[in-house]
Parts: structure tokens; sequence; C-alpha cells
């Protein structure tokens, strides 16, 4: 139990700092005021998710995990590149959705994989699945 536990709070880790990461490099491109409210309330709660899964790991004696180096370099190209072709809130809206999506995948993957989880660790890796479905419901607006 408490070693899937640990492996499911390290994933959440993970995705909530590539969320967050996702967030920062979008703040680089125009972006107008409606957008980065949005943007910045959603960095917010991935910051606070991040936060609460930190503090579970230190109290099992363990600490995050950084996101896997090849996807967060392929997630960088691709934005700048995206971004390049289009600078709007279209686009980034857009782009942003695409990650939420891969995160609710990776996520409920992780879920399913890691049975033997606390009640805890699952349910912070529910409220993070949640928020990416929030997340990709507000931005539906900028399509």
């Amino acid at each position: 139990m408490q070693d899937d536990t640990i492996k499911l709070l390290k994933e959440v880790d993970s995705g909530c700092k590539m969320a967050i990461d996702s967030i920062d490099r979008m703040e680089g491109f125009h972006m107008g005021p409606d957008m980065a409210h949005v943007t910045e309330c959603y960095k917010q709660k991935h910051q606070a998710l991040q936060k609460e899964a930190t503090t579970m790991l230190h109290a099992c004696g363990e600490t995050g995990k950084m996101p896997d180096a090849m996807a967060a370099i392929m997630a960088k190209t691709t934005t700048q590149l995206k971004m390049m072709v289009r600078e709007d809130n279209h686009q980034a809206a857009k782009i942003l959705m695409d990650g939420c999506n891969m995160g609710i995948q990776s996520v409920s993957e992780y879920i399913n994989k890691y049975k033997a989880a606390s009640k805890e660790s699952i349910s912070i890796a529910k409220s993070l699945i949640t928020t990416e479905e929030d997340f990709m419901c507000d931005l539906k607006r900028f399509l």
C-alpha cells in the first residue's frame, strides 16, 4: 500500500509541475485579460494540489518527481511552434486543452495502476483530474 501511495503521489506531483510549467510558458505570449485570469486561477489550483502532494510525500519520507524530460521538451517545442504560427487565445486554449487531456489520461492510468494506494492519495489524484476537466471547460470559450 505504501509503495503504491508514494508512486501515485509522485505522479500527481509531476503532473502538477508539468501543468504549472505549461501555464507559465503561455504567459510569454500575448493573451487577453480574460485568458490571463483563467490561466492564473488554474495555475494556483495546480500549485495547491502540488503542495498537498508534496506534503503527503514528505510525511512518507519521500520527495517529489520531476516531469519526464522528454515530455517536457516536446511540450515546450510544440507550444513554441504552434504559437509562432498563430499567437492568440484560440491557439493557447487549444494547446492547454491538449495538455489537460493528456493529464487526465495519465493520472487516470496511474490511479488504475496503483490500486493499493491510500484513499487520500487517490483523492488528490482525482482532484487533479477534476481540476484538469474544469480547466478544459473554462478554456472552451476561447476557441
